[in-house]
């Protein structure tokens, strides 16, 4: 069985109070706001949780970015690239929490690899 499991989904959102209390009122999830950095993170009770994004360019309204969990993003990026896919983020760390890289698959959706900062996926 591989390690490489769902491990967090982030979802952009226009109005980031609006929509944790519209996931919050609907599914039960927990929010936790992070207002200077525009951002909220959900626990859905299991082991996947996520995030809400601002609308950006980059992640527009309707874009959802799943995350799958790597013990070496490096690899799985250099993989990715040698499979035809473009890399969108090179490995990057995320201060206090682990680290992230994107890239697009042949279909043009972005996806997210992550590490915890003990090596945790």
């Amino acid at each position: 069985m591989s390690e490489h499991r769902v491990v967090h989904v982030e979802i952009s959102a226009q109005d980031r109070e609006a929509a944790a209390k519209f996931y919050g009122d609907l599914f039960g999830w927990k929010f936790e706001q992070f207002p200077d950095m525009n951002y909220a993170t959900f626990d859905t009770g299991n082991s996947v949780g996520g995030g809400l994004n601002p609308v950006t360019d980059t992640n527009p309204a309707g874009s959802v970015v799943v995350y799958i969990g790597s013990a070496d993003i490096d690899a799985d990026l250099a993989k990715a690239e040698s499979l035809g896919t473009k890399i969108v983020q090179p490995k990057t760390e995320i201060p206090n929490t682990g680290w992230f890289g994107f890239f697009a698959d042949p279909t043009g959706n972005m996806i997210g690899l992550y590490t915890g900062l003990e090596g945790e996926s």
